[in-house]
C-alpha cells in the first residue's frame, strides 16, 4: 500500500533533491497502524509507527500467508500550514520494482518521492503528485527534468536543489486535488490486524 501512494511503478514522480531542509523523522499524528478505507481483497496491507516513529509497512505477499514487516524510513516536512512525505525512492526497492530515472546521466545514488497529506484525528488523506501535470511543467520548460511517456507509461524526473523543490511545492499545484487515499487508524495491534485478516480469509474460502 505504502508505494502505490507514490507510484504504481508504472507511472511516477521523482525528484532530485529532498523537499528543503526541515526534514524531520516523525509526526506524532502518524502513530499507530493504519489501513485503507477500503481494503484491497488479495493486498491487505497496513502500515505501524510505533511509540518511537519507526515507520513500518505490514505486506501480505501471498493470500492467507503471513505477513512481512518491513521498516520504511518516511520523513515528514511541515511547510506554510500543509504537510508533506518525503520517502529515498533506494528504500522502497524492497517493495516496488523501480527503473533507473529516464535520461539521467550520471544515475543518482537516489531520488526522492513526495506526496502530501492531511492528518484528522483517526484519518489521514493523502494526495499523489499529479504526474501528468508535472510532466505537462516539464515540457513546456516551467521545470527542469525530462520525461518518459508510453502507451502505458509514465516517467518523471524533477531536476533541483533543496530549496527549488520547496518552491516548486508552493508555486506549482504539483499534487492533486483531491485525496487519492485515505487512511483510518484502527485500534489493532499489528499481530491481531494480521490474524484478523488471516482469518478473514479462511472464512471466505469455498
Amino acid at each position: 500500500m505504502l508505494f502505490t501512494i507514490f507510484t504504481s511503478s508504472c507511472i511516477e514522480t521523482r525528484f532530485e533533491a529532498p523537499l528543503g531542509d526541515n526534514i524531520e523523522t516523525c509526526d506524532v499524528h502518524w502513530k499507530g497502524l493504519w489501513t485503507g478505507d477500503k481494503p484491497e481483497e488479495h493486498s491487505p496491507g497496513a502500515f505501524w509507527i510505533d511509540d518511537d516513529c519507526r515507520f513500518t509497512v505490514l505486506d501480505q505477499p501471498e493470500k492467507g500467508g503471513p505477513f512481512k514487516q518491513i521498516h520504511v524510513p518516511v520523513n515528514y516536512v511541515h511547510d506554510d500550514g500543509k504537510d508533506y512525505l518525503v520517502v529515498a525512492d533506494n528504500v522502497l526497492k524492497g517493495l516496488v520494482e523501480l527503473k533507473a530515472p529516464y535520461a539521467i546521466d550520471p544515475l543518482p545514488a537516489k531520488s526522492y518521492f513526495f506526496a502530501r497529506y492531511r492528518a484528522r484525528g483517526d484519518r489521514i488523506e493523502v494526495y499523489t503528485v499529479d504526474d501528468a501535470h508535472v510532466a505537462k511543467l516539464i515540457v513546456d520548460g516551467t521545470l527542469q527534468g525530462t520525461v518518459s511517456k508510453t502507451a502505458n507509461e509514465l516517467h518523471v524526473y524533477v531536476r533541483g536543489d533543496r530549496a527549488q523543490m520547496l518552491e516548486i511545492a508552493r508555486r506549482d499545484s504539483i499534487f492533486a486535488d483531491k485525496s487519492n487515499t485515505v487512511l483510518s487508524r484502527i485500534k489493532q495491534t499489528p499481530a491481531e490486524y494480521e490474524q484478523s485478516v488471516i482469518q478473514s480469509q479462511k472464512a471466505k474460502k469455498p
